[in-house]
C-alpha cells in the first residue's frame, strides 16, 4: 500500500492513499463502499436553457461565435460543435457560457 502523508507544522494531518487501497481498508473494517457519498454534485438546473438554444441565445445577445468562444476560453470551432449538438461541454464551460449569456440559475 502506498500512502502519502501530508503534514502541517511538522505534525501528520492527512493520509492520502489510492482508491483501491481505501476500498480494501473499508472492506476489512466491515464498512460499505462510500463512492456514492463522494460522487460529484449535479449542475444546477434552475432556469437553464437547453444547449439546443445556445446559438439563438448568442445571437440574441449580438455576440459573434468568435467573441463568445474567446470570452469563455474555448475555440470557435469547439463552440460550433457545442451549438450543433456534436459535443457536450463540461460543467465549467456550461457555467462560463451561462455567465457570458446572462442566464440566471448558474453559479
Amino acid at each position: 500500500m502506498s500512502v502519502q502523508i501530508i503534514a502541517r507544522d511538522g505534525e501528520p494531518e492527512y493520509a492520502v492513499l489510492p482508491w483501491a487501497d481505501y476500498q480494501a481498508l473499508l472492506q476489512a473494517a466491515g464498512r460499505q463502499d462510500v463512492a456514492a457519498a463522494v460522487a460529484p454534485s449535479p449542475t444546477p438546473t434552475a432556469n437553464r436553457a437547453p444547449l439546443a438554444q445556445l446559438q439563438t441565445l448568442r445571437e440574441a445577445k449580438g455576440l459573434s461565435p468568435e467573441a463568445l468562444a474567446r470570452s469563455v476560453g474555448i475555440s470557435p470551432h469547439y463552440l460550433a460543435m457545442i451549438e450543433s449538438g456534436e459535443r457536450q461541454p463540461d460543467a465549467a464551460i456550461l457555467r462560463s457560457l451561462a455567465w457570458e449569456l446572462g442566464l440566471e440559475g448558474w453559479s
